[in-house]
C-alpha cells in the first residue's frame, strides 16, 4: 500500500473510534452524573394542572414524593388492567392511566427478577402517567369540568383486551361525561370521550392529552440514541431531550399541525398519547418545577362546540409499552398513528438500519439465535461486496507485486519526495492500479457497523437476546474482564472513575483485538515510522475503546475480520504474491 491508501485506510479508522470516543467521553459521565443525583435528590410526584390552552405553561410549586408506589396506588380507588402483555390498573380519581408493567419484560436476563415497571401514579417515586381531559377557555359562567380530584364511576372491576370499562361522570349542572376505555394484547389503550350538554347553551370545549413524568430519568448513555420528548405533528418528526427543553424560552416548545401524536421515550420503552390523526393539533413539550423537574409532553384540540342536547365525540389513543418494531408498524397501519415506527430512533441512516434489523430479524427466526444471525448477516454482507472486496484486494496484491519497484524509485530520487511521488504515480498508471481501491473494505464496512450498532442499541428484540456460552445479552457489554481474572476477584473495573468504561474488557473484546491484530499482518509493515507505530497501537485503541460496546458487536467485528483474513489470502494465493502473514508474524516475535 502506497501513504495514500494507508492514510485513508487510518482516516476510517478514526471514524469508528470516534463513535466510542464520543460515547465514553461524554455519554458515560454524563449517566454516571445523572445516576448519583437521582440516588441523592427525591422525586417530586406534584404535576402542575392545565388551564386554558394560553396558560399551559405555568406551573404550580411541586412537592416531593413521600409515599411508596403502594401507598400512591391506594389514594385512589381503581380499575385493575389484565391483558396478554401489561398489567396494571387505571385510577378512577381523575381518570389517569398510571400504573402499567410489562408482562414479558423483566428487569435482568434472569426470568426471576422483577418485571418492568413503566407508569406509576402521582405521589410515587417516578411518577409517570397519562392524563386526558377537557379545557375550556370561558372565564364567566365556565362549565364544571372533570379535573385531577374528580372520583369517575365505572361500569366494571377489571379491563381486558376483551372487556372495554365505561367511565361516568355528572357534574350536576347538565354536562355528563362519558369515557370508555379499550386496550389490545399489546400497549395501545383507545380512549372514547363523549360529553352530553343538557344545559341550554352550546358549550365550547377543547380536548386534551398529556404524559407527565417527574425527575430526570437515568439515561441509557449512548450518544447515538435519543432519549427524552419525542413525536410527529402533522408530518414533521419532533426529537427534544430533557436538557434541551429546559434551555428553551420558558423552558417550553411548541408545534402545530393535523395529526401526529407526542410523549416521552426511553432507550426501550414510551408513553405516548395520539388525538384525532385528521383534526388540527397544538403540541408542546415543556420541563417545569425546581431543582427536580416535571417533564410534559402534551396536545390540545382545537375547541368544539357542543350544542344544547348534543354529544361531543373525540378519540384519543394512549401508547404505554415496549418499543417492539411489528408492533409499531402495526398501529402505524391501524389505527393509522401518522410514522409511529419513528418511535424506535433508527437514526439519520434509517434506510440502512431498518433493512439490516428486518434481515437479522429474519435470519433469527430461521435460525433461532440472534448471535448466529449476525455471523449469517457478516456473510451476506462479505458475499454482496465480494466483487469489490475481490478487486480491492487484487489491487493490494498488484501493489506487492511492484514493491521492488517503488523501492528503487526511493533508492533513484533519495529526497526528493515530490519528484518520487511523480513517478511512483506513473508506476501506477502502467501497472493499471488505484491506490485507493485498497481501502475500499473498510470504508464498505463503515456503514453496516454503524447500523449494526444502532440495531443493537436501539432495538428491544436485541435486549436480553443470548448467544452461546457466557454472553447471555447481546445487546451488553461482554460480561468478562481481564482485570478481575474473569470473575475471580470480587471488584468490577468497570465502576472505576474516568477510566472504568475503558477497563471493560473481556473475551470478545480481546479477540476482536487479536483478530484486528492478525488482519495487519496480511500487510507489509508501512515505510514511514509515523504510520507504523499508529498502526501498530490500532488494535490496541480498538480493543480498549470498544471493550464496553455490545457483545453482538464485538462478534461481528471479529468474525469479518477473520473472513477477512481468508478472503485476502485466497486472493493473495490466486495472485501469485508472497503471502506476508507469516513472515510479519515471524518478525514480530523476534523483535519482541
Amino acid at each position: 500500500m502506497n501513504d495514500n491508501t494507508k492514510n485513508m485506510l487510518l482516516a476510517a479508522a478514526v471514524s469508528l473510534i470516534f463513535i466510542g470516543l464520543w460515547d465514553y467521553f461524554y455519554a458515560f459521565p454524563e449517566m454516571d452524573k445523572q445516576r448519583r443525583a437521582q440516588t441523592e435528590q427525591a422525586r417530586l410526584a406534584q404535576v402542575p394542572k392545565l388551564g386554558a390552552p394560553e396558560q399551559r405553561v405555568t406551573a404550580a410549586p411541586a412537592k416531593a414524593a413521600t409515599k411508596t408506589r403502594a401507598e400512591a396506588l391506594a389514594l385512589s380507588p381503581r380499575i385493575a388492567i389484565d391483558t396478554r402483555s401489561i398489567s396494571g390498573s387505571i385510577a378512577l380519581k381523575g381518570a389517569r392511566i398510571d400504573d402499567v408493567s410489562l408482562k414479558t419484560y423483566h428487569e435482568t436476563v434472569d426470568p426471576s427478577s422483577p418485571i418492568i415497571t413503566l407508569l406509576s401514579p402521582e405521589d410515587a417515586p417516578g411518577a409517570y402517567y397519562a392524563e386526558l381531559g377537557y379545557l375550556t377557555a370561558e372565564t364567566e359562567n365556565a362549565p364544571v369540568l372533570p379535573t385531577t380530584e374528580t372520583l369517575w364511576t365505572a361500569d366494571s372491576e377489571v379491563l381486558t383486551a376483551a372487556k372495554p370499562v365505561t367511565l361516568t361522570w355528572d357534574n350536576g349542572q347538565g354536562l355528563v361525561f362519558k369515557r370508555v376505555i379499550a386496550v389490545d394484547d399489546e400497549y395501545l389503550f383507545t380512549v372514547n370521550d363523549s360529553v352530553e350538554n343538557k344545559t341550554g347553551k352550546a358549550i365550547a370545549l377543547y380536548n386534551y392529552a398529556r404524559v407527565n413524568r417527574v425527575g430526570h430519568p437515568p439515561s441509557a448513555g449512548y450518544a447515538a440514541l435519543h432519549e427524552g420528548f419525542v413525536g410527529v405533528v402533522g408530518d414533521a418528526g419532533q426529537e427534544v431531550t430533557y436538557d434541551k427543553i429546559e434551555k428553551e424560552d420558558n423552558a417550553a416548545k411548541t408545534f402545530k399541525g393535523v395529526g401526529g401524536w407526542v410523549g416521552l421515550t426511553d432507550k426501550y420503552w414510551a408513553a405516548v398519547v395520539a388525538p384525532n390523526q385528521n383534526a388540527p393539533m397544538e403540541a408542546r413539550y415543556a420541563a417545569m418545577g425546581g431543582a427536580v423537574k416535571t417533564y410534559q409532553a402534551d396536545t390540545v384540540s382545537d375547541p368544539a362546540t357542543v350544542e344544547p342536547g348534543k354529544s361531543g365525540q373525540a378519540t384519543t389513543y394512549v401508547f404505554a409499552g415496549a418499543k417492539v418494531v411489528d408492533v409499531l408498524d402495526a398501529y402505524k397501519d391501524n389505527p393509522g398513528l401518522k410514522r409511529f415506527d419513528l418511535l424506535i430512533d433508527w437514526g439519520w441512516f434509517y434506510f440502512i438500519t431498518r433493512p439490516m434489523f428486518r434481515l437479522i430479524d429474519f435470519l433469527y427466526k430461521v435460525l433461532g439465535n440472534f448471535g448466529l444471525a449476525i455471523l449469517a448477516v457478516t456473510v451476506i454482507v462479505k458475499l454482496a461486496f465480494l466483487p469489490l472486496a475481490n478487486k480491492s484486494y487484487q489491487s493490494i496484491a498488484k501493489m506487492k507485486a511492484i514493491q521492488p519497484k517503488i523501492k528503487e524509485l526511493k533508492e533513484k530520487y533519495g529526497d526528493d519526495k515530490h519528484k518520487f511521488n511523480m513517478e511512483q504515480m506513473e508506476l501506477y498508471k502502467r501497472e493499471k492500479i488505484n491506490p485507493a481501491s485498497g481501502c475500499l473494505p473498510v470504508i464498505v464496512q463503515i456503514p453496516v457497523f454503524f447500523s449494526l450498532y444502532k440495531v443493537l442499541v436501539v432495538t428491544i428484540e436485541m435486549r436480553h437476546a443470548p448467544f452461546f456460552g457466557w454472553i447471555k445479552d447481546l445487546s451488553a457489554p461482554d460480561p468478562t474482564n481481564v482485570f478481575n481474572l474473569f470473575g475471580l476477584l470480587p471488584i468490577d473495573p468497570t465502576h472505576i472513575a474516568i477510566f472504568g468504561p475503558y477497563l471493560a474488557l473481556g473475551v470478545w473484546p480481546l479477540l476482536m483485538g487479536v483478530s484486528m491484530w492478525l488482519q495487519m499482518k496480511m500487510n507489509p509493515e508501512p515505510a514511514d515510522e509515523i504510520q507504523k507505530t499508529m498502526f501498530a497501537w490500532m488494535p490496541v485503541i480498538f480493543t480498549f475503546t470498544m471493550g464496553g460496546f455490545a457483545s453482538g458487536l464485538l462478534i461481528y467485528w471479529t468474525w469479518n475480520n477473520l473472513l477477512s483474513i481468508v478472503q485476502q489470502g485466497v486472493i493473495m494465493k490466486r495472485a501469485g504474491v508472497k503471502f506476508e502473514f507469516w513472515d510479519n508474524l515471524r518478525k514480530t516475535f523476534q523483535r519482541a
